[in-house]
């Protein structure tokens, strides 16, 4: 026992008894991909339980890996990246994103305008925090990647989610975004392609989301970073490529197109009128110097990576494995009774709806924990991304083809019975 613990009055024993508790500010926030279900996925794993992860999207634990020359340039710069770079990134990668974004239609892209982090999630955090006072409101898209709705309200904020239509492929509902938009609303999220539901925007649903942001001087956030992984011959439009005029902050990155999710590898790119915002972007600028720079052997890789930005296009075509495996999932999920989804788009996720009626489902949390237990095999369910109603969960389909099938199988046996009534 040390001298101050010998010593210590009774007033400041007790005192140091007190339970030390988490911020309230955290009461309302979740991260369900990473929640209570998974925890006990990974309590079982300990046990000696084989598990089959379909609760985030990580290539690699799955075979994707990334391009040798991309893990090439990694290995070959770590020498030259052993000191801090500017706050913004090096200048080759800074370069190549407004290249790229260039390529994407966002034009006119200068010094300052682009800034390298840690990972998107990263630089999510930074633009908010920014921006958002205490009681502003941020519309969300419903369902969403979770991580925008925890960071706003994190930030003092409230996010109001706008529903996305899943009779209409899952695309936004203007009328539901103007009836939304509130004079405390300071911005709109765009998540395109979208997670959890694999859908690809149109050019006129965007169009009139910008209109809608125009009208009311929201900034638009752009959550592109799956816009390299499309199918079919669909193609994929910037917001801010098609309002040059809207206050854009758009954010993409390597972890998806290019396997690289433990890299954490990402980037912002702000466009449209930037002299309004000028105070907003001294704030971001603020926020990400004081995290002295993102990390920077991966900013090293992103022109080799961006000068080959589709190399993951065979695994899109037919024949592919991305492409055969979203063919077999999607086709074995709405051969099971009581299951039904809207096919992807984009991206490696399907987003199944569940007839609650036939299974008497209230908590679809415990739905996909008695999946778990009964099977092992770990999913979200879908409040988890924000979806009002116990009646959809996520599939990621990475998986082998084999472990598809055997999912599907699992899932047609385990529905057969389930009743929650």
């Amino acid at each position: 026992m040390g001298f101050h613990a010998r010593f210590a009055s009774p007033d400041v024993v007790v005192q140091s008894m007190k339970e030390i508790k988490k911020t309230k500010r955290l009461d309302s926030v979740g991260y369900d991909i990473r929640g209570p279900v998974a925890e006990e996925a990974a309590r079982m794993s300990r046990e000696g339980i084989d598990i089959i992860a379909l609760n985030t999207g990580n290539p690699p634990t799955f075979g994707f890996y990334a391009p040798e020359a991309v893990e090439r340039a990694m290995r070959d710069s770590i020498r030259d990246s052993e000191g801090y770079s500017d706050s913004y990134g090096i200048p080759e990668a800074i370069e190549a994103i407004k290249s790229y974004s260039a390529s994407k239609g966002i034009e006119g892209l200068g010094y300052g305008d682009v800034f390298t982090g840690n990972g998107v999630s990263e630089l999510i955090s930074i633009s908010l925090q920014a921006l958002i006072e205490f009681g502003d409101e941020v519309l969300v898209p419903t369902p969403d990647y979770p991580l925008w709705t925890s960071v706003v309200t994190l930030c003092g904020g409230m996010a109001r989610g706008y529903v996305c239509d899943e009779a209409a492929g899952w695309m936004p509902d203007i009328a539901d975004i103007k009836a939304k938009v509130t004079p405390r609303t300071k911005a709109i999220v765009v998540i395109n392609p979208n997670n959890p539901t694999g859908a690809l925007y149109s050019r006129d649903n965007i169009a009139d989301i910008m209109d809608i942001a125009r009208e009311h001087g929201l900034v638009v956030f752009a959550d592109e970073i799956y816009d390299r992984l499309l199918f079919d011959g669909a193609v994929h439009f910037s917001c801010a490529a098609l309002a040059p005029d809207v206050f854009t902050v758009t954010f993409n990155g390597l972890s998806k197109s290019h396997m690289l999710a433990g890299f954490r590898c990402g980037w912002m790119v702000i466009s449209g009128d930037k002299r309004r915002a000028a105070d907003y972007i001294e704030g971001i600028r603020m926020l990400a110097s004081m995290r002295l720079c993102a990390n920077v052997p991966s900013q090293s890789v992103i022109k080799i990576a961006l000068d080959d930005a589709y190399s993951a296009a065979p695994l899109l075509q037919p024949g592919g494995r991305l492409y055969e495996q979203r063919e077999f999932i999607y086709r074995a999920v709405n051969d099971i009774s009581g299951l039904s989804s809207t096919k992807p788009q984009a991206a490696f996720y399907l987003f199944p709806r569940i007839d609650t009626g036939r299974f008497g489902i209230c908590d679809d949390e415990k739905f996909v924990l008695d999946f778990l237990h009964e099977h092992h095999v770990l999913m979200t369910h879908g409040k988890g991304f924000n979806w009002p109603e116990p009646d959809h969960f996520r599939i990621v389909y990475l998986p082998s083809m084999g472990d598809l099938r055997k999912i599907a199988d699992k899932m047609k046996r385990f529905l057969s019975t389930y009743s929650q009534a």
